[in-house]
């Protein structure tokens, strides 16, 4: 890691953002957005992502298309990492001490709009449900929240070492940092055309190649993918569907729901908005209707398809064809193979006369293919519903109307634009063909200037290059797991259990981890040990004296006068006093 000549200095409002850009919880990238960007700079520094390089896997990528490059790098996050979110990881907290913490920036009536723990439920369907029960939290007090952080690509990779884990994991604000980081140093997409999105249950990205991209956790949502009516592609589409956009961020800079302010590119912001919003837009077809009868099952019982006999025609109630599809090549949305499902079906499901008050599949595709349907205009989905003469019943036909209109057409709930004051921040200009220690150089150069570049720094826990006041705050206020799992522990086995603890540290060097991933991970250098057994005595002991003595090879740590020493390969020189 390169050394910056002079650390920038922190003023005194800024003290719990730079703190929480250690902790990096989903609660401080909401009340702080810079802290999204930061994360995916600091994995750009890792050297974690730069070693996949060398992977076989990824030995031709080079050669390979922009679209295919991103599959392969799909299939490999999806073999080596895991969805998590479990609420054990990173302990638990209380709306009081988060409110408390934030109160400066924003009130509980604005978290309870836009965050599930205050309140907000979203609008339907997947939000209906007991938030606290889904998230398992229904066995806490109404005041118990979890901490959700979001881990860097070492926390990530360190669940290995976790017991029942054989890959790494993340939450999904992890595996979308993680993403943008990874398809600009594998793939070589540039920064300016990956967009982070985050809503106040989901994190995930577009990427601005071909129609679009999207990610969902670890998989990719092609805009073929997002109308194709299955479960995989319908679970991908719950967060833009039923939640407001909280945050959208580039390396140009983010804009928030709340925050007056803006710092991303309006140029990159309005490409953004019309990108995505064409990705999420489609033109009705024969396939796309049948691809949103099999989402939307409960309107198949107002539908049937039409199938030639023996030169006949016939009529199948549209519910069966679709349960023929189970094991089958075959399918309904498919008018190329249709026809060979429908011949699989015995001959006697099938009727001769048309079904009253069902409309034809056929029919109305080849009408709406001539007759484009007006998303906005409630007269022309009503003169449409009029001339569908294969259904007499209105409240049928304008109902699978306004349904279909809502399956082809999602307008995403973004920040409002045009309320916000840009103020643009120094760019960081960075681009795929640079190598990591340019882009170090780069960020360090830029740190006075730009925020978001100085704080990378901290989430990547670069000691050496920063101050460290931000991190001892954190380790002392936001490590409740470490603390909780090891309080029944006399002093001397407390002691004895955290310097028996592997010597390995998840971080390289000058980069540190917080007590909670030493506990997680059960190993950490010797620096990193002192520091989370200070911290242990510390929740004991509020009143006690606490120095960590850090030289480039040992560390001393001192409670109340008992030395403790260990050794360290961190080679940083530090005296702390807690």
């Amino acid at each position: 890691m390169n050394k910056v000549n002079h650390i920038p200095s922190i003023e005194e409002k800024d003290t719990e953002k730079y703190s929480s850009a250690i902790s990096l919880s989903d609660m401080e990238i909401f009340i702080f957005p810079e802290l999204l960007y930061s994360l995916v700079l600091s994995n750009i520094m890792s050297p974690v992502i730069w070693e996949w390089k060398k992977d076989p896997w990824f030995s031709k990528i080079d050669t390979m298309k922009p679209y295919k490059r991103i599959q392969r790098l799909k299939q490999f996050i999806i073999d080596n990492y895991e969805f998590n979110l479990d609420l054990d990881t990173w302990g638990l907290t209380t709306k009081e001490n988060e409110l408390d913490r934030f109160n400066y920036f924003v009130d509980e009536k604005t978290l309870s709009q836009s965050n599930a723990l205050f309140g907000y439920e979203g609008d339907k369907h997947y939000f209906t449900l007991d938030i606290r029960k889904h998230f398992g939290l229904d066995k806490y007090n109404s005041n118990i929240i979890p901490y959700w952080k979001t881990e860097t690509i070492e926390a990530m990779n360190a669940f290995k070492l976790k017991e029942n884990y054989k890959v790494g994991a993340g939450e999904c604000v992890s595996l979308s940092t993680l993403y943008a980081a990874a398809l600009f140093v594998i793939c070589k997409i540039p920064l300016e055309d990956i967009f982070l999105i985050a809503t106040p249950l989901h994190s995930q990205n577009f990427i601005l190649i071909n129609d679009g991209i999207l990610t969902n956790n670890r998989r990719l949502v092609t805009k073929n993918m997002w109308f194709n009516g299955t479960d995989l592609s319908t679970k991908a589409q719950r967060a833009l569907r039923n939640e407001k956009i909280t945050i959208v961020s580039n390396i140009s800079g983010y804009i928030h729901t709340f925050y007056d302010e803006a710092t991303i590119n309006p140029e990159q912001f309005a490409k953004f908005t019309e990108k995505l919003s064409a990705f999420t837009t489609t033109e009705i077809t024969y396939e796309i209707i049948g691809n949103f009868l099999r989402e939307r099952s409960e309107f198949q019982k107002c539908f049937q398809i039409k199938y030639l006999r023996h030169g006949k025609p016939q009529y199948l109630p549209i519910e069966i064809a679709f349960s023929y599809e189970h094991g089958s090549p075959y399918k309904v949305s498919e008018i190329t193979t249709c026809n060979k499902l429908l011949e699989q079906i015995d001959e006697y499901e099938f009727y001769l006369d048309p079904l009253i008050e069902r409309i034809q599949l056929t029919k109305l595709s080849d009408y709406l293919t001539n007759n484009p349907i007006s998303y906005d205009d409630d007269n022309s989905l009503k003169e449409l519903a009029e001339k569908i003469d294969c259904c007499k019943n209105m409240k049928t036909k304008i109902t699978v109307i306004e349904a279909l209109v809502d399956f082809i057409h999602l307008q995403p709930n973004l920040p409002n634009h045009s309320e916000k004051k840009f103020n643009e921040l120094s760019p960081i200009q960075l681009n795929p063909e640079m190598d990591r220690e340019e882009i170090i150089t780069i960020l360090n150069n830029l740190r006075e200037k730009n925020m978001v570049a100085d704080l990378s720094f901290y989430a990547n826990r670069n000691l050496l290059d920063c101050h460290w006041e931000p991190f001892l705050k954190a380790a002392t206020e936001r490590n409740p797991v470490i603390i909780d799992h090891l309080k029944e522990l006399n002093d001397d086995k407390l002691i004895n259990y955290i310097k028996e603890l592997n010597d390995t540290s998840i971080y390289d060097k000058f980069r540190l981890s917080q007590p909670d991933e030493l506990w997680n991970f059960k190993t950490g250098d010797g620096l990193e040990k002192a520091i989370a057994l200070a911290v242990c005595w510390k929740n004991r002991y509020p009143q006690s004296h606490i120095e960590i003595k850090s030289n480039k090879n040992d560390v001393e740590l001192s409670l109340n006068g008992n030395i403790h020493k260990f050794k360290t390969n961190k080679g940083l020189d530090k005296h702390i006093i807690l």
